[in-house]
């Protein structure tokens, strides 16, 4: 089924301990869509300026990602991050952001956009969120992400946005502030009294949890000691996990897993090189193969 996305497209400058790229291709809605492309067409909406490059353009069209819903706006400039990763590839800081064309961002969706099966509301503000809300019909899973500005600057218009999602990704540091609660357990349980039917805790090295009214597990993240860039690897987890729901038949609490550990897997891979370097050098088969190895890790 289809997958629609609406989110960031970015140029990305990432400096690590040992490398620095300067304006790579990035944004929540490019990560997700390469991650949710492994398993199923993809639809994207965002804002670009007359500077991003028509060759990206092209190598998401290649992989099956539909960017009708991609808006050049002539003589803008498109959104900027600049960050730096401290040694432990986990903590980073912002050196520098550049809404340009993204803080005018009003997204409007082609018409067969609107009946899209699966609808992934990328970190941006809730307002933006609910407008897309408002457009689509009939989606059969809603997931929204956030971050910590938004819970901060804009918690009333998050709080009603919780009440039309099914489903809430967010990582720990978000949980705990959004709930003022230090532990992740009673704060995954308080944001599904909230609203949403599911809620998924990203702990990055540490893998993910998942909290529904029925149900509360933990799967670890992928092993893998060649760690290179961790950015846009959240979203890539989401896109793996919506992606391989929308490839199934239905959803149930075996699919969730199913999809938590797919997501896991495609992020594992997105770590391992800079901006889409490594997530344009792997197909379904590599994700499959880590699969089986995922698998054997978790069976005792």
């Amino acid at each position: 089924m289809s997958v629609l996305v609406v989110g960031t497209v970015a140029f990305d400058s990432i400096e690590t301990p040992n490398e620095t790229r300067e304006r790579v291709i990035g944004g929540s809605a490019v990560y997700f869509s390469m991650a949710a492309s492994y398993f199923g067409p993809v639809s994207l909406v965002g804002v670009v300026g007359e500077d991003w490059p028509e060759e990206h353009t092209r190598m998401l069209q290649g992989r099956g990602i539909d960017t009708r819903g991609l808006s050049v706006i002539p003589g803008g400039k498109t959104f900027y991050w600049k960050g730096k990763y401290q040694p432990n590839m986990n903590d980073r800081e912002t050196l520098e952001v550049h809404l340009n064309v993204f803080g005018t961002f009003d997204p409007v969706l082609p018409d067969d956009y609107r009946r899209a099966s699966f609808v992934f509301l990328a970190n941006g503000s809730p307002s933006v969120q609910s407008k897309v809300l408002d457009q689509v019909v009939g989606p059969k899973l809603v997931m929204a992400d956030t971050m910590d500005l938004w819970i901060r600057e804009f918690r009333d218009d998050l709080l009603q946005l919780l009440r039309r999602v099914d489903g809430l990704v967010m990582n720990d540091s978000e949980a705990k502030l959004l709930t003022d609660d230090e532990n992740l357990v009673r704060a995954g349980q308080k944001i599904c009294r909230m609203g949403p039917k599911f809620v998924v805790i990203k702990k990055g090295e540490h893998g993910a949890m998942f909290f529904s009214e029925h149900e509360t597990y933990v799967l670890p993240a992928f092993p893998t000691d060649q760690v290179v860039d961790p950015t846009g690897a959240g979203d890539s987890f989401a896109g793996g996990m919506m992606g391989y729901l929308a490839s199934q038949h239905e959803i149930t609490p075996q699919t969730l897993k199913e999809s938590l550990a797919h997501g896991i897997l495609v992020a594992s891979y997105n770590v391992e090189d800079f901006s889409l370097d490594q997530m344009q050098r792997i197909g379904r088969e590599d994700i499959d193969f880590r699969m089986e190895r995922y698998r054997r890790m978790l069976s005792f």
